[in-house]
């Protein structure tokens, strides 16, 4: 049975789960979700995740899942984007927790803030910027003597840090003063079955 992926292809979060479906060859059904005209408010989406986000990945006729990187890790046991070591492992989540706690609260916003509500005079800008820049500072250190951010291989790590970081200047964030950040963003658009993630208004 394919899974049921309810989302919003031009969110980062939503790009990660369907970046990891291709790659791993698993058979799904894309269903855009209308974020911005209150589909996700509605009560048919909220049987489907009580805290009314996307992406939402449906197993089967009454197993959901949601949280983005909690899928992702359903999504890679047993395969080469989760490491079966114990250590590596939990880097992967280190790097996970890394991404939703300090990385996409600063970037994803402040790409929600410019490219959805089209608000460039927020007031939330600038310390949203600050801490997009703090994060990315945290890569770049980690990133200068390695080529993937855990055990030199490509997990679910990566993905979850390369979707909101490879349209970063869609947040008016500047990446030329991070080489190494920039080379890995190349060496993950190189991993095979890899896909873009469309634009905001596409």
């Amino acid at each position: 049975m394919a899974y049921q992926v309810h989302g919003v292809a031009s969110s980062g979060n939503c790009y990660k789960v369907r970046l990891a479906l291709e790659q791993l060859r698993r058979p799904y059904a894309w269903h855009e979700v209308d974020m911005m005209n209150g589909a996700t408010r509605t009560e048919a989406f909220r049987q489907l995740n009580p805290n009314g986000k996307v992406p939402v990945l449906q197993i089967d006729e009454h197993t959901c899942l949601f949280e983005s990187d909690a899928i992702l890790y359903y999504l890679a046991e047993g395969t080469p984007l989760l490491p079966t070591d114990r250590l590596s492992r939990a880097r992967v989540l280190q790097w996970m927790f890394f991404e939703q706690y300090s990385h996409e609260p600063n970037i994803a916003v402040a790409r929600f803030i410019l490219q959805f509500v089209k608000h460039p005079d927020d007031p939330r800008l600038p310390e949203k910027t600050a801490g997009s820049y703090r994060a990315l500072d945290v890569m770049e250190t980690h990133l200068a003597t390695r080529t993937y951010f855990v055990d030199e291989q490509y997990t679910i790590a990566d993905i979850a840090l390369y979707a909101y970081t490879h349209v970063a200047d869609e947040a008016n964030l500047d990446l030329d003063r991070y080489p190494a950040i920039r080379a890995w963003l190349a060496r993950v658009k190189a991993q095979p079955r890899h896909i873009e993630m469309p634009g905001v208004d596409a």
